[in-house]
């Protein structure tokens, strides 16, 4: 909710150089919190900066700004007193994205309706919203599993639906929670009381999670047949044993259950903790995620923070930049010095060399910061 109201933070500028030879005080440090569980990703790039899965994790998302140098840097033998100093470096500036994804152990998908929060409830000392209709659940839901002195952390992930992969239904909000997860729970009304066929329940979901990312689709996935109390013979039932060859055909284990009043919900829960021991003994899972590399993606050969060109309508040249400005406004124009090193900054950026392409020449006025300037090759 803090992000949903603020989306810019700036962190305290640094102090001014001080008398007899003291540094400013260096600006406090912003720290920005957020969940465990948070990715913080680069908009531009797209890439991934840092995914904060621990308690006391954080990285630096941008740095300030180095401080310039006193006057007393430039003095010499020959400049005794010199009036002028350098100003400081600008600060980075950065969009990112923060999303939140759920660290759980163990992930319920299914159709809305279907029983994941009547399993969560059943399994867990966790209270979700339990009711007949679509979509009770809005927000994932967490609960501890105990069981044979271990324990693993289960997610009821909000229904999904056909065309979730796109965005329909709860769409991308709680897709991204799933990726991670070990084991997936595909909870299915095997009764179809909703007019629905359970064959075609179990294919449609697993359809969409592969939409969204085949990795979701590798993980072990365990099938709670649920709602086995309301067919006629139970287990027994055409419709169940039709399903269940179905299912197992693919290559998935079934599990009759009836979440409401806790039947088959403890042999389940047991055969979920063997395979999420498996996967954790033997991690096959590769990640694939393009990561943020602070020493090449933020580099750009391309950059530069002097830009110029020639204004035809104003019919001058001009220089502009961020850093250039900030030199611009510290420059003490009474002061040879100081001209000298802004006029040097501006020259070993290239733009002097990139204006006379453009048919700079003495006398020509150039236009920095909004002050208009008149060029001679000497200076």
């Amino acid at each position: 909710m803090d992000f949903k109201y603020k989306k810019k933070y700036e962190a305290e500028p640094g102090q001014n150089g001080m008398k007899r030879k003291c540094f400013g005080k260096d600006g406090e440090d912003l720290v920005i919190n957020v969940p465990i569980g948070t990715v913080v990703i680069d908009e531009a790039s797209g890439k991934i900066m840092k995914d904060l899965t621990a308690d006391g994790d954080s990285f630096v998302c941008c740095k300030g700004g180095r401080g310039g140098k006193g006057n007393v840097h430039f003095k010499s033998s020959t400049r005794q007193a010199p009036n002028f100093a350098e100003a400081g470096g600008e600060a980075k500036e950065r969009n990112i994205i923060l999303e939140l994804k759920l660290l759980a152990d163990v992930g319920l998908v299914g159709f809305p309706n279907v029983g994941k929060s009547t399993l969560l409830s059943e399994s867990t000392s966790a209270n979700p919203k339990i009711a007949d209709y679509h979509f009770t659940t809005i927000d994932p839901n967490l609960g501890v599993v105990s069981i044979f002195d271990d324990s693993f952390v289960m997610a009821d992930i909000a229904g999904l639906i056909e065309g979730a992969s796109q965005g329909l239904g709860m769409g991308f909000r709680f897709l991204k929670h799933i990726e991670r997860t070990k084991v997936l729970i595909h909870v299915v009304d095997v009764s179809g009381s909703e007019g629905r066929n359970p064959i075609e329940d179990f294919d449609k979901i697993n359809n969409e999670l592969s939409a969204y990312s085949e990795r979701i689709l590798q993980k072990p996935q365990l099938v709670c047949a649920n709602k086995i109390d309301n067919l006629e013979l139970g287990t027994d039932d055409p419709k169940y044993l039709e399903f269940k060859a179905y299912v197992e055909g693919k290559g998935y284990t079934v599990f009759p259950c009836a979440c409401a009043f806790g039947l088959g919900v403890r042999e389940l829960l047991s055969a979920t903790l063997i395979k999420l021991r498996e996967v954790q003994n033997n991690p096959v899972e590769i990640d694939t995620n393009e990561y943020f590399d602070f020493e090449l993606d933020d580099y750009d050969p391309n950059y530069r923070d002097v830009e110029y060109g020639y204004d035809e309508e104003e019919n001058v040249f001009f220089v502009e930049g961020k850093q250039l400005n900030k030199i611009f406004n510290s420059t003490n124009f009474n002061d040879m010095g100081s001209l000298r090193y802004l006029y040097k900054y501006i020259e070993n950026s290239g733009a002097i060399d990139g204006l006379k392409e453009m048919g700079l020449s003495e006398g020509s006025i150039i236009r920095v910061n909004g002050y208009d300037m008149e060029y001679w090759d000497e200076f």
